[in-house]
């Protein structure tokens, strides 16, 4: 679903380039997960650009659900990331003007794969039911989070991104969160990559991977 074939990316800065990511090698298969570590500034929100095709590299390839991203035009891999991406961030990037009901439709819509039967089980599964017509200001925390989730599956897409997707929450409504992600995911067989600070998000995950200095490195036991 996701490959990244000895991938390299630099930046130039007035005190010159910067290596970001040096022969980065992965492959993430349908149903798989995989949990992405490493310190500030170690690469990890480079790579999540790379794989979303929001950035591309400068040496190497890679190819989403059979795609190689440097051979399409930005309007074709807006199209890709619309069609066969899910995006969960740690700031939940809700539309504020938007009911719960619009906001968890907005991306399948977009997609064109706006399903009444899917998102009336998203709202039960995410626990959100009955309050459909409530605004995200009137959400918890853990509720705008969930809700970020199901916009994000909504449309089924192939590959769900999400950047430390419990990062804002609590322990123990981190905890229900990510169980719930995890679930639908398993539900929905798309495959999942996590970027994140803490290893209790990346424990339960198929794999774990460590960035340093640019380089990955194999953090499962």
């Amino acid at each position: 679903m996701l490959e990244f074939d000895q991938v390299h990316k630099t930046y130039a800065t007035p005190q010159g380039p910067i290596r970001v990511l040096k022969d980065v090698t992965l492959r993430l298969a349908p149903g798989q997960s995989l949990a992405l570590m490493g310190e500030s500034g170690s690469g990890k929100s480079t790579l999540l650009h790379l794989a979303a095709g929001l950035d591309l590299p400068d040496q190497g390839t890679i190819t989403l659900a059979g795609e190689g991203l440097a051979a399409l035009a930005e309007p074709a891999r807006a199209k890709l990331r619309r069609e066969q991406l899910g995006l969960v961030f740690q700031q939940f990037h809700l539309v504020p003007s938007l009911t719960v009901i619009d906001n968890l439709r907005l991306q399948a819509r977009l997609a064109r794969r706006d399903d009444t039967a899917w998102t009336a089980h998203l709202l039960e599964r995410l626990g959100l039911h009955g309050l459909e017509k409530r605004y995200p200001e009137q959400l918890s925390g853990g509720q705008q989070q969930r809700l970020a989730i199901g916009r994000a599956l909504a449309p089924r897409p192939a590959l769900l991104l999400a950047d430390e997707p419990t990062g804002n929450l609590d322990e123990t409504t981190a905890s229900h969160v990510l169980e719930l992600l995890l679930s639908l995911v398993h539900e929905t067989q798309c495959a999942l990559l996590v970027v994140t600070h803490s290893p209790q998000v990346a424990a339960p995950l198929d794999r774990c991977l460590r960035l340093s200095h640019g380089s990955l490195l194999d953090a499962t036991p």
